[in-house]
């Protein structure tokens, strides 16, 4: 039976916006060091770039730190009045879903040696079409419609190849 290449892109298009939804960076603050006094988060904060739907986590023992999600003057008095969130697991996986600029301190006094980052998240990148997409409408070209959001370009490889086998082998 055969397929038209309109009655597939729409599902195709369809998972790959409901991958990239769920697709997101996280990003662990201090990487291999973790959430723990004497470190330079503004060094790593600065190594980061940060998007809408990522996480921010937090990796710390349990029994001695926390995490507070604090405004600009919080941040920089290390207070936790008029917090607007905290976390003590050790494990904390904090959703950034605004683009905005975060502030988070630990708030047992550790703040003033250090435990204290500034984070700014950024919007989305709007998707925009391939070069060959606007050059071309036959269905050899279709796969080039496709743009999959950052983050998983591994996988964009392999569907874009697919893709283009698929469209271009006659079945459509």
């Amino acid at each position: 039976m055969l397929v038209s290449t309109s009655g597939l892109l729409l599902p195709l298009c369809l998972f790959l916006l409901i991958f990239g939804t769920i697709t997101a960076t996280d990003h662990i603050v201090g990487a291999n060091k973790g959430w723990n006094p004497g470190i330079n988060y503004t060094l790593w904060a600065n190594n980061q770039t940060f998007y809408v739907g990522d996480l921010i986590s937090f990796r710390y023992q349990k029994t001695q730190y926390n995490v507070f999600e604090v405004n600009q003057t919080g941040y920089d008095n290390c207070t936790t009045e008029g917090a607007v969130g905290n976390w003590s697991s050790g494990k904390d996986f904090i959703p950034l879903n605004e683009s905005k600029r975060y502030y988070f301190i630990c708030g047992n006094g550790q703040c003033f040696n250090g435990m204290k980052v500034s984070v700014v998240v950024h919007p989305l990148p709007s998707p925009t079409a391939s070069p060959a997409a606007s050059h071309s409408s036959n269905s050899s070209n279709a796969a080039g419609l496709v743009t999959l959001p950052r983050g998983i370009t591994g996988f964009r490889t392999l569907v874009v190849a697919l893709a283009s086998i698929w469209f271009g082998s006659g079945w459509v």
